[in-house]
């Protein structure tokens, strides 16, 4: 990807652009000649205008050689409405969901004359309505002429959307199956082993609560009110899953738990000790662990290696130091056992996380937080990123979180998560909890829920459970009755139309 973009310099091999060879030394030599890219980690200015990120680079100037700010949002706006990307010129982009920060960074491609659209893995960040719209977007690019590589390690993306696919693994091409390839015969070629696609773990035993939310209330960056009067327990060796389109409370809740936002109101209490008010680290210290929802903001000091990343939490306790020294020998021990019990692929535990692919910063964070004991585990999006192979393992680690005996609070927005792994599922709507369910609850009225309805069983007001039957721990999606997987999956969710696009 880095050198189709002209980013990083080929060591051998010859790249052809319609049969003739070129050589790009830099990423304008690669726009040049057509080839546009989208960033997994997009590349916009958070202060500046729609308009002034997408001229970035080539501003349209008056006779005078000032900035020709009319014509860049007329440019701006045209682009976007022959292509249906609807986005402000005007907007600042630190205003704007990820969803249309993803449309400024393909209009931005569009604008250079882009033949060829490299899409790195631009679904990581979108929920599932985001998805398809971009799937629209991506559909009607295709039929104007375009050639679109999308990198994706998501296998239902892979059948839904691709004409061709190519499976890389560490740095080969390992197989070229039609989209037609079952779930199986994808993660067989993309992990180079059978995976287990299906989450196998018995019954929840839950015992006493050890996360206690009352009443909570937070505000948001801008005043208003992000969670509203939330009441949540979270019991000893159960998974209570928070399912909810992104930006209805989650963050906010996640970031209130761990002292990172004030609370405005309600009471936060972990293993029966009061944490409303207390500080990151007096909360860390109380035996929680936790996997932001953004890993470069949150979960990362980019600029240390692997190895203090590794320890950024624990870094003053046993084993790790010594009174005020830091005991550097246990510190790069751990990190070497870290790096090969959860395949984190960097060159040394001394390299810089920010060298690291999403995927593997990812996998730094959760070798962190699921490496020790922990007594609650608070952990947003923690598959974000990562192939099927990682998933799986991801998943068999935040079971054996549980089963240990530890409370688990998970957060995603893919569906099939939070089905998969929850003993029970919250429902976030609006900063509320509008219903708490069995993970035997159908989709459409788990959905019916995520839009902030009530199921057609009926439903208690905010905070209450819809009248789905009992809602003690569960097992897998499908089964209703928390105990033995399932072939079959009630949810039957229905693969799209396929568009003309090259799936990596």
């Amino acid at each position: 990807m880095n050198i189709l973009y002209g980013l990083t310099t080929p060591d051998e091999g010859e790249i052809l652009i319609d049969g003739v060879k070129v050589d790009f030394k830099t990423p304008r030599d690669a726009i040049g000649l057509g080839i546009g890219m989208v960033h997994q980690h997009f590349m916009l200015v958070p202060v500046f205008t729609v308009a002034e990120n997408v001229v970035l680079g080539v501003e349209p100037t008056t006779l005078l050689g000032l900035l020709d700010r009319r014509k860049a949002r007329r440019e701006v706006r045209e682009m976007s409405e022959r292509y249906g990307l609807a986005v402000d010129p005007d907007a600042y982009v630190e205003h704007l969901p990820v969803g249309i920060q993803q449309r400024v960074e393909i209009v931005k491609a569009l604008l250079r004359q882009a033949n060829t659209l490299i899409l790195d893995e631009p679904t990581a960040v979108l929920t599932p309505g985001e998805t398809e719209e971009l799937f629209r977007i991506m559909r009607e690019l295709k039929a104007s002429g375009r050639s679109i590589i999308f990198i994706s390690h998501k296998l239902k993306e892979a059948q839904t959307i691709a004409d061709r696919l190519t499976v890389i693994r560490r740095g080969r091409v390992v197989g070229s199956p039609p989209p037609s390839a079952s779930d199986s015969e994808l993660a067989s070629l993309m992990v180079g082993r059978e995976v287990e696609l299906v989450v196998r773990k018995t019954e929840a035993a839950p015992r006493e609560a050890v996360l206690d939310v009352d009443g909570l209330t937070v505000l948001g960056a801008g005043g208003y009110v992000a969670v509203a009067g939330v009441s949540l327990e979270v019991r000893a060796g159960e998974i209570v899953g928070i399912a909810g389109v992104q930006g209805n409370g989650q963050t906010e809740l996640c970031k209130a738990l761990m002292g990172l936002v004030p609370v405005h109101g309600g009471r936060i209490r972990i293993g029966g000790r009061d944490t409303t008010h207390a500080s990151t680290k007096d909360v860390l210290e109380s035996g929680v662990s936790y996997v932001p929802e953004d890993r470069q903001e949150d979960g990362l000091v980019e600029g240390f290696s692997v190895a203090e990343n590794l320890v950024l939490d624990t870094f003053d306790r046993r084993p790790f130091a010594s009174g005020i020294v830091l005991r550097l020998d246990k510190i790069r021990q751990t990190a070497r056992a870290r790096l090969e019990e959860f395949d984190i692929r960097a060159e040394s535990i001394d390299t810089p996380a920010k060298t690291l692919s999403g995927g593997n910063q990812q996998k730094v964070i959760i070798a962190r937080e699921l490496g020790t004991e922990t007594r609650l585990l608070v952990a947003n999006q923690p598959t974000r990123g990562l192939d099927v192979g990682s998933i799986e393992f991801v998943h068999r680690r935040i079971v054996a979180t549980r089963d240990a005996g530890a409370a688990v609070l998970f957060i995603s927005t893919e569906l099939d998560e939070i089905y998969a792994l929850s003993d029970r599922i919250a429902v976030m709507y609006g900063g509320r909890i509008v219903g708490i369910v069995p993970p035997s609850t159908p989709t459409a009225e788990l959905g019916l829920l995520m839009a902030g309805g009530s199921p057609v069983t009926g439903a208690d007001e905010a905070g209450g459970s819809p009248v789905t039957g009992d809602d003690e721990a569960g097992g897998s999606p499908g089964t209703g009755d928390g105990g033995e997987d399932s072939e079959t999956d009630p949810r039957e969710d229905k693969p799209g139309e396929a568009g003309e696009v090259e799936q990596v």
